[in-house]
C-alpha cells in the first residue's frame, strides 16, 4: 500500500514541478498515449502482484 501512495505522490511531485518551472510535461499530449502509459502502469503493478503472491 506504502508503494501506491509513494508512487501517486512521486506523480503528482513530478506533475507539479513540470509545472512550476514552465517544464514539458513528461507524457504525450494525446489520449492515445496517455492510455499507452496507464496500460504500461497497470501492466507492471499486476505483474509485480502476481510475482509476490507466489
Amino acid at each position: 500500500m506504502w508503494q501506491l501512495l509513494t508512487g501517486i505522490g512521486l506523480g503528482l511531485a513530478i506533475g507539479g514541478g513540470c509545472r512550476w518551472l514552465d517544464l514539458p510535461l513528461p507524457a504525450p499530449p494525446k489520449i492515445v498515449g496517455a492510455l499507452l502509459v496507464v496500460a504500461m502502469t497497470a501492466g507492471f503493478v499486476i505483474t509485480d502482484h502476481i510475482l509476490t503472491v507466489q
